[in-house]
């Protein structure tokens, strides 16, 4: 095979493997975002947890109030019972007195339903603050594979950007040009091998004369319908 076809082949695979580095490492921090929104999604439920709380301990504290006043107020009908000085004013006393103790009743009740809310909301608290310590700990472990698994990513890349590097020191300037120029639309598709006689970056097939000469690899060989760089990939394998 010509050498520069051997080196664009070599050159085109090192882009390509760069190019797949960051997905990889995208990948890697994908699986630690997943923990973190859970545990971003708890801390939302436990802060609309305490907001409730709060909620009910403010309800419950303006029943006690109203409670308290509606004590002082049978009190002072208490009082006035001794001061009537007739059945109207009884009666009239009477009736005040009895919607005071609904009212009380009512307060009394109100006292312990909230009172219940508040003991099921602190129990779900504690859950939800159990949970949030449990997904913690699980991003901790999670965060030291992710983060292992990106060092060994970047070492692997660093491997490939040398191999790289090593391989331009010897590169032709104008067959470089050539490929950039190529690889500008192409992508990681630039260099593509002929499979079937066919163009493995548009899949179209190339005509009996270019695939004679690709199987040659005596020189570079574009595809006729695309223009991507072509190779025979068996002979670059046993190469």
């Amino acid at each position: 095979m010509n050498k520069y076809l051997q080196d664009l082949v070599k050159l085109s695979k090192y882009d390509g493997s760069i190019s797949m580095f960051e997905p990889k490492i995208e990948n890697e921090k994908a699986k630690l975002s997943t923990f973190i929104e859970v545990a971003e999604s708890i801390k939302t439920s436990i802060n609309d947890a305490y907001a409730q709380i709060d909620d009910v301990k403010s309800k419950r504290t303006k029943n006690n109030i109203h409670l308290a006043e509606l004590k002082t107020k049978l009190e002072e009908i208490s009082k006035k019972h001794n001061e009537v000085t007739n059945e109207k004013e009884v009666k009239a006393l009477q009736l005040e007195e009895e919607i005071a103790k609904e009212q009380i009743t009512f307060a009394n009740e109100e006292i312990d339903r909230l009172d219940e809310i508040a003991a099921a909301k602190e129990e779900e608290l504690k859950e939800l603050q159990a949970k949030l310590a449990e997904e913690e700990d699980s991003i901790k472990e999670i965060q030291v594979a992710v983060d292992n698994a990106i060092d060994e990513i970047n070492q692997e890349r660093n491997a490939v950007y040398q191999e790289r590097s090593e391989l331009l020191e010897k590169f032709d300037n104008k067959i470089l040009t050539f490929y950039e120029k190529i690889r500008r639309w192409a992508k990681d598709s630039a260099v593509v091998p002929v499979v079937d006689q066919a163009c493995y970056g548009c899949f179209m097939k190339i005509n009996d004369k270019t695939y004679s000469e690709v199987i040659k690899s005596e020189e570079i060989i574009n595809c006729p319908h695309c223009g991507r760089i072509l190779y025979k990939e068996n002979e670059t394998e046993e190469a």
